[in-house]
């Protein structure tokens, strides 16, 4: 018997879906996501299966691939699949490959979701995820905050099995009969997730054989505290920061004061991508070393006599640049843009620095600009406008972030790509579409 009741008791409890609810459910073919799709279907919901084949394993991808579509016609519902050229993404953006596998799976279901108008991304992680991402988070030293581990819910995402462990996943499967594939890097120790997962987390539970259900216990608990510390630390903020034009002014003394020290001085300066190190440098320097500068990707602080001076990364991304046709790269700010052109057939590449445009809607020349007040467009998905600053929020881009992102601009006034974001609705490629005009975002 599936463990239905527990199912729908724990949806219900952390408000992740109801039946009107309209679900996307990323499934690889193992055995969690599997059974996550079977419950699913036994609850009766509204879903579509969403796979991945990130090109890694040959054969054996495309056998993941066959199979959830497979899995997908037996239980009656919709199949949706892409497939990534995942080593050129993470070569391209100089990151790993798993970080790469990340970006582009997630960033593909968001569209996927907008594209269907689907409310919610179903994830199939399950309590052990959990314990093995905490174990990450305090090895990469990301204070209280990578406690709390994963939530049943954050924003669009909901993961409907954190009420199961491995073991309990394992059991029901089993005695269900449920078919599903094994990825075989998932017995490799050279990923850090997996050599916790084999290697770390086996030890604790030799000590308590009951790990998954202490942690489940401990996690409201760590959630409380995080919430209870960013409260303090909004406040603090509130006191200290003062505010010259586009720098914040602290006060040294009141830096001093504060106790704990460095929780919260780390605390106030993370969100400007200040990191432990840093923050350690800079107490040890408090009211020493006049005139020491701290940087981090797009903040600088500068040591006064008497205070600190928290200043953003200036660039050159203010001014405008003008595309015109026959353009082929321009500069703007710390970033590349390559334009080239093309025609139908043409395969959308999943990347949000990679906008493909319908080239007859284009109307030269074109510009590059930063955003401004007012400015708004309709993101990819949707057949109503939004402002470009209820944009930003949504994506959560930081304040002082959203002034550095480049937006391709008409030349009758409409905004075509928010770079490195969405690009707008009315300029995506339809089966109407003849001549394509791809624009390629690169940081410098």
């Amino acid at each position: 018997m599936l463990p239905l009741a527990l199912f729908n008791a724990f949806a219900q409890q952390n408000s992740l879906f109801t039946r009107q609810t309209k679900i996307i459910a990323a499934v690889s073919g193992g055995m969690d996501s599997v059974l996550m799709a079977r419950l699913l279907h036994a609850a009766g919901l509204d879903f579509v299966i969403a796979h991945c084949n990130f090109q890694l394993r040959g054969d054996e991808a495309l056998r993941d691939q066959s199979f959830c579509q497979q899995l997908a016609a037996n239980l009656a519902v919709p199949f949706h699949t892409i497939n990534f050229d995942t080593t050129q993404y993470a070569a391209t953006h100089k990151i790993s490959i798993q970080m790469a596998a990340r970006d582009m799976r997630y960033t593909w279901f968001e569209e996927l979701r907008l594209q269907l108008g689907y409310d919610v991304i179903a994830l199939a992680h399950h309590q052990n995820d959990t314990i093995e991402t905490i174990l990450l988070n305090l090895t990469r030293g990301t204070g209280i905050a990578g406690l709390h581990g994963i939530r049943p819910k954050v924003g669009n995402l909901v993961r409907p099995m954190l009420f199961l462990s491995r073991d309990e996943v394992m059991a029901i499967v089993k005695a269900n009969k449920i078919d599903f594939v094994e990825d075989s890097s998932n017995a490799s120790v050279k990923y850090a997730r997996n050599k916790i997962r084999h290697e770390v987390v086996p030890k604790l539970k030799e000590l308590n054989p009951n790990l998954e259900n202490t942690f489940q216990e401990h996690l409201q608990h760590f959630a409380e505290l995080e919430q209870l510390l960013e409260m303090q630390l909004e406040n603090l903020r509130s006191k200290l920061f003062i505010k010259h034009q586009q720098e914040i002014h602290i006060p040294i003394k009141s830096l001093q004061d504060l106790k704990p020290q460095n929780l919260l001085i780390f605390g106030l300066l993370k969100p400007f991508g200040f990191n432990v190190t840093s923050v350690n440098d800079l107490i040890d320097s408090l009211g020493k070393h006049a005139g020491r500068k701290f940087e981090a990707t797009d903040f600088n602080i500068i040591l006064d006599r008497d205070k600190v001076i928290l200043s953003p990364v200036k660039t050159d991304g203010n001014r405008t640049v003008t595309i015109d046709e026959q353009t082929d790269r321009t500069k703007f700010g710390s970033n590349h843009f390559d334009i080239t052109h093309t025609i139908l057939p043409y395969e959308i590449v999943n990347n949000s620095n990679i906008a493909a445009i319908d080239a007859e809607l284009l109307s030269y020349p074109l510009s590059i600009r930063t955003w401004q007040q007012g400015d708004y467009f309709y993101p990819l998905g949707m057949k109503t406008r939004k402002k470009l600053s209820d944009f930003f929020i949504g994506q959560k881009v930081p304040l002082h972030h959203k002034d550095q992102v480049p937006v391709l601009v008409n030349g009758n006034g409409d905004i075509i790509w928010v770079a490195g974001f969405r690009v707008d609705n009315r300029y995506k490629i339809t089966p109407g579409t003849k001549k394509i005009s791809i624009f390629e975002l690169t940081e410098l």
